[in-house]
């Protein structure tokens, strides 16, 4: 690193010794695959087919494991220099264009996205090279409204975050966890400009209650005009209207600064045109934005991630802007973080483990994963263009906006670009833009970008970029990673699977690392197979495993504990979760695993041969009021379909069963002898019941609503007896 470079890349510490654990562990998985491979039972003898269907899985776990290696074998984090930055860049720093995507009013609350749009108008950057862009898919008089007012707003809140440099500078979460300061002057003005706040949140709320904006509201702006009785959310001509105009020497806020560009967009919506969920509205702001600002760097984030950092923007500047290496970077991407986990992550939605390990390993390959939002990305990279080594940004590019043109013929223009037949028989969302077709279209847009020959940085700075919202219950969770594992199986089953389409492209760890995630569909049978098949084994007196006298047993304890034992201090080692919460996590694994990803895999396949299509649920950012409390109580709420709950059950009470008809033997015939038997097959069957009980106490002690239906439980609990006779006969 010169004194000139504008980051600069640390090897993560501890890889010594990491690297002689992985190697006993491979050395231990060794051993595993080839006791199995030479003690296969005798044709004759029982339990033949377990141990094979045992053998494959631990075939497939040992694959997996090695995957996993490719993000822990020489993990990176990156530091930037801003005062350089600032030093050398300070008078011609880019403009930015960042973009917002929403769909749903009920779903996403105006209140949030709004929240979300102030903090990112609030950057520590030159307000005049901040362009910042809403798409809203379902088209609502209710978010548009909400953006008018922010609109307002906005005059009194950034430079009231300026003068007092807050942090966050999203309204919501900042008045709801500061205190009113000391200091009269401030105290007065903060008080001032909460009220400010509320008042414009309660009539928010009133009129997304309500429905409908009042006649008499509408006259407060001519983009109410473009609202007709007859349009819906999945049908409506294009809307783009310029709140604020940044180029108008006019559009000042209070302290007489200039203002960030302000546009609302709601593209063209009609049923018989696909519109590519959030693929096809990201493509439409590419559009719409190169008329009216077209700037060189486009952040993208989603509605609920507001902006933490307000020095994000010149973070990620240091290395698109850095002279020796920046030529080469396509899009700097920061984790995904929330800021409504419990202390033990009930959920285990933190992503933690991805975001301070996995990504930083994958970073050390040349790139990490683009992943939707918290992104900042080169336009023209963006738009299907190729490395090369004389590659040269033009920062100064100018928009293709005729200075002539008033607000309402540019908006005109605009819409054209956002209607639903412009993308036909074009390269739109195969070469340009985001990739269609694909559930997890950022993913695979990554991808595209990387083979293109460009490289990618992932920032995980001390303070985080950006914070959003999590799912707060079991549904939201199985939801959000059944979309998750389903797009990503549909890119490994595609030609576009890392192994084939990254050949020769990106290095072979990277291709590792996108295959982590592409195949968390597929470890559904494993894990299903592995928490079913021993236990059923047990109960018929059938040992999997070797006795605890035999030299084999000692792989098999080692690779188990050692595992196990790692994954706890490298959880701990983020400083995020505690022990409680790794527990927590390790049951979500076993739920993902047997619920969002089994379904995420079968989505793919149906929709493989033709049974079915594409689709996009939102995940909702807001649940009930009995919902919440118990959220912030750490108790499961079991409020997802009965098929789903069947399945984690069913699990629950095979296991729980089985482990009590082995104890039932061993006190009968003596514990040393069923010990040195079945000892392992203990173990895994008392683990898999000890990660369950709180799925025992949703249906045996709570009465609440979010507790299991016993009508669940009694023909889950009449399924396991059934499966348990006819495992015996």
């Amino acid at each position: 690193m010169s004194d000139r470079s504008l980051f600069a890349t640390e090897q993560a510490r501890g890889r010594a010794a990491y690297r002689v654990y992985a190697c006993t562990i491979l050395a231990g998985i060794c051993l595993i695959l080839y006791y199995r491979a030479t003690h296969i039972p005798a044709t004759w003898q029982e339990g033949r087919g377990a141990w094979i269907g045992l053998s494959l899985a631990e075939l497939w776990y040992a694959f997996y494991w090695i995957l996993t290696q490719s993000v822990r074998w020489n993990p990176v984090h990156r530091r930037t220099f801003k005062d350089r930055l600032s030093q050398r860049y300070e008078g011609r720093l880019p403009n930015v264009d960042i973009f917002v995507c929403t769909a749903d009013p009920y779903a996403e609350p105006p209140n949030l996205v709004i929240s979300t749009v102030l903090s990112l108008m609030a950057y520590n950057y030159p307000p005049e090279k901040l362009s910042v862009y809403l798409s809203d898919d379902g088209g609502s008089i209710l978010t548009f409204y909400a953006m008018w007012e922010a609109s307002q707003f906005a005059k009194h809140w950034i430079p009231f975050c300026k003068r007092y440099k807050l942090e966050p500078r999203a309204p919501a979460i900042y008045f709801s966890s500061s205190e009113c300061p000391n200091d009269k002057s401030h105290h007065e003005e903060w008080l001032g400009m909460k009220i400010l706040y509320e008042e414009m949140t309660n009539r928010i709320d009133a009129i997304v209650m309500s429905g409908k904006v009042p006649e008499e509201l509408k006259a407060n702006h001519k983009g109410f005009s473009q609202w007709k009785p007859e349009m819906t959310s999945k049908k409506h001509p294009p809307i783009v209207q310029i709140l604020i105009d940044g180029k108008d020497p006019n559009a000042l806020d209070n302290a007489g600064n200039a203002l960030p560009t302000l546009v609302y967009m709601a593209r063209e919506k009609n049923p018989e045109y696909h519109h590519n969920f959030k693929a096809g509205a990201m493509n439409s702001l590419i559009r719409v934005s190169s008329l009216i600002s077209n700037s060189p760097i486009i952040l993208n984030v989603d509605c609920d991630m507001y902006s933490n950092n307000a020095d994000s923007i010149r973070d990620a500047l240091c290395f698109f802007l850095d002279e020796e290496k920046g030529h080469e970077i396509a899009f700097v991407q920061y984790p995904q973080n929330y800021n409504n986990m419990t202390k033990n992550d009930t959920y285990g939605n933190t992503l933690t483990v991805i975001n301070e390990v996995e990504f930083c390993g994958l970073d050390s390959w040349g790139g990490t994963l683009y992943i939707g939002t918290g992104c900042f990305h080169r336009r023209e990279i963006l738009c299907g263009m190729k490395y090369t080594k004389d590659y040269k940004e033009n920062w100064n590019r100018e928009s293709a906006r005729n200075p002539h043109d008033d607000i309402r013929k540019l908006e005109e223009k605009a819409e054209f670009l956002a209607n639903c037949t412009y993308e036909l028989n074009t390269l739109w969302g195969h070469e340009v833009g985001l990739k269609y077709g694909i559930a997890v279209e950022d993913v695979i847009t990554g991808l595209m970008i990387q083979c293109r020959g460009w490289k990618s940085v992932y920032y995980n700075p001390p303070q985080k970029g950006f914070l959003g919202v999590g799912p707060t219950t079991l549904a939201q969770t199985i939801l959000q990673h059944k979309r998750w594992s389903e797009g990503n199986f549909q890119i490994f089953l595609s030609k576009y699977c890392a192994f084939i389409y990254g050949h020769g492209k990106i290095k072979l760890g990277l291709q590792m690392g996108y295959c982590i995630y592409n195949l968390w569909a597929l470890n559904s049978i494993p894990t299903l197979y592995y928490v079913i098949a021993p236990s059923l084994s047990l109960l018929r007196g059938i040992s999997l495993f070797p006795k605890m006298t035999s030299p084999w047993f000692i792989p098999f304890s080692y690779v188990m504990v050692a595992k196990q034992t790692y994954s706890l201090i490298e959880a701990l080692l983020t400083r995020e979760i505690t022990v409680q919460g790794w527990w927590n996590l390790q049951r979500m694994w076993l739920i993902k695993r047997l619920t969002s990803y089994l379904y995420g895999g079968l989505a793919t396949l149906s929709k493989i041969v033709g049974v079915s299509k594409m689709g996009f649920t939102i995940t909702a950012k807001i649940s009930g009021e009995d919902a919440s409390k118990r959220y912030e109580q750490e108790i499961m709420e079991f409020d997802t379909s009965s098929l789903t709950l069947a399945i984690i059950e069913f699990v629950a009470l095979l296991n729980l069963s089985c482990l009590v008809c082995a104890t039932t033997r061993a006190i009968m015939s003596g514990w040393a002898i069923v010990l040195e038997m079945y000892f392992l097959q203990i173990l895994l069957c008392g683990s898999v019941v000890a990660l369950n009980v709180a799925i025992y106490e949703g249906f045996l002690l709570r009465k609440d609503k979010g507790s299991i239906p016993w009508s669940v439980t009694l023909t889950t609990l009449a399924v396991v007896m059934l499966v348990s006779l006819l495992s015996r006969v």
